[in-house]
This record gives structure tokens, C-alpha cells and sequence, in this order.
């Protein structure tokens, strides 16, 4: 798959994903209304933010700059081909 190079399209991506994640946030909200659920929730987007900027930035820069990937996928191939 080619990547996506034109700014419109990767700013327009973002968005989508952005209001894909505020949507996911408020549909499970109305479904438990409590101050657990949404700290819970909120939880969980901090550690899968954590996470997305550790597998992205911090392995390359300070584990092996030869890791750059795609995306998970891709470094779970690259991941298995070392084995």
C-alpha cells in the first residue's frame, strides 16, 4: 500500500479519527453514567496514548534507530523476521 502523502488527506484522516475516538468517548458514557466509567475511560486513552508515542517515537530514538515501521502491524513482521 502507497502512503498517504497529500496534507488533505492526512489532516482529514486525523479528524476522522479524532471524532471516531469523541464518539466511542460519549456513546460508552451514556451507556454507564459514573465518575468510575469516565475515569476509567480516560485511563484508558492516557496509557493507549503512552503507548502509541513509546512504539512510535522512543523505540526509534532511543532503542534502535533501524526501527522505523509503518505501523504495529509492520513492526510485529519486523519483530518476527528477527526470530
Amino acid at each position: 500500500m502507497k502512503d498517504l502523502q497529500s496534507k488533505h488527506w492526512i489532516v482529514a484522516k486525523g479528524i476522522a479519527f479524532g471524532g471516531l475516538a469523541v464518539a466511542a468517548a460519549v456513546l460508552v458514557l451514556l451507556e454507564s453514567t459514573s465518575v468510575r466509567t469516565a475515569a476509567l475511560l480516560m485511563l484508558l486513552v492516557w496509557a493507549a496514548c503512552r503507548f502509541y508515542y513509546f512504539l512510535f517515537y522512543v523505540l526509534e530514538r532511543y532503542v534502535d534507530p533501524r526501527l522505523r515501521y509503518a505501523g504495529i502491524l509492520a513492526l510485529v513482521r519486523t519483530i518476527i523476521a528477527k526470530r
